[in-house]
This record gives C-alpha cells, structure tokens and sequence, in this order.
C-alpha cells in the first residue's frame, strides 16, 4: 500500500507538471509568445533565418522569413490597425518598403499554400526605425500594457513593430 503515494507523486511528475503540455517547436521553427494580463496568449511561430546574406529585402512585396510564412495563434479577440482579428490561427506575411512596413493577416493557414490576397484578414502598418546591424532575424512580443503586446521583427538594420490590443 506504500506504493500508492509514490506513484501518485510519479503520475503528477509526469503528467500534470507545468509545461509539460506545451510542445517543443518543430525543428528549424522558433516560437514567441504574449501572455495578456488574464492569461490569454498571442504567439507567433516562425523559421527563423540564422545569418542575414542578403541585406535587400523585396520591396513593396510579400517577404517570409525562410521562404514560410509565420503563425499568428491567437487565443483571444485582438485589435490590431483597427481592425478585429478572432481567436484563432492565421498566416502572416510582412511586406517591406522604404518608409514603412505593413504585417498582412491571411486566414489561409494550410500547408504550402500558395499566397491569396483574398483571404487577407488585415494589413497594418508598422512603425519603423534604425539599428545597429542585427546578424540574425529577431522576432519578439513586448508586453506594453494588461492588454497590449507589441510584435517586433528586427532584420539587419531595421527594426519594426505592430502593436495588438486585447479586445
């Protein structure tokens, strides 16, 4: 009867630890994430690009870190550029040019997929701004408020970002 404890013990270590159900990412894939003040997370998986070869990014045209688009979860409503955005998974594209850039929300989150501008949920413009030169692409989120995460993608010497408001 000593041995009921010790499993009960071994069971939670297994199975009800913290963490124990997030996944780990897929390999060549990065995951960031927001949590909101009640708990409710935005994250963005992406293939990250480890050295920057090619400084010139297409300009006023679609650009996806490691040729796939990213992954925008949401577990929440969100406004972002005034638009409103549902729980749920989307693809996300970034479209550089000189003076701005703009994150385009796709709802088409298939494999493979080719890119249709039909299925864009929004596009907003980013704030930009000058850096030293970054080695790598980053992509971050900032909490700046209980309901607001700022997502931050940084590349050679630009960095950008877009603010989500939870609704």
């Amino acid at each position: 009867m000593r041995w009921k404890p010790a499993c009960a013990v071994c069971f939670y270590a297994l199975f009800a630890a913290p963490g124990f159900a997030q996944q780990p990412a897929a390999p060549g894939i990065a995951n960031v994430t927001c949590t909101f003040e009640d708990g409710q997370q935005a994250r963005v998986s992406y293939s990250p690009v480890t050295e920057i070869e090619k400084r010139d990014l297409p300009k006023d045209k679609l650009w996806t870190p490691g040729n796939l688009p990213m992954n925008l979860f949401l577990d929440t409503a969100v406004l972002m550029g005034g638009t409103p955005i549902p729980p749920g998974a989307y693809s996300v594209y970034i479209v550089p040019s000189k003076g701005s850039w703009k994150l385009v929300v796709n709802k088409d989150v298939t494999p493979g997929h080719q890119y249709d501008m039909n299925q864009d949920l929004m596009r907003a413009s980013m704030e930009t701004g000058q850096l030293p030169d970054v080695q790598r692409l980053q992509v971050a989120f900032s909490r700046s408020g209980p309901k607001q995460c700022s997502l931050r993608i940084y590349y050679g010497k630009i960095g950008t970002w877009a603010e989500f408001f939870e609704k």
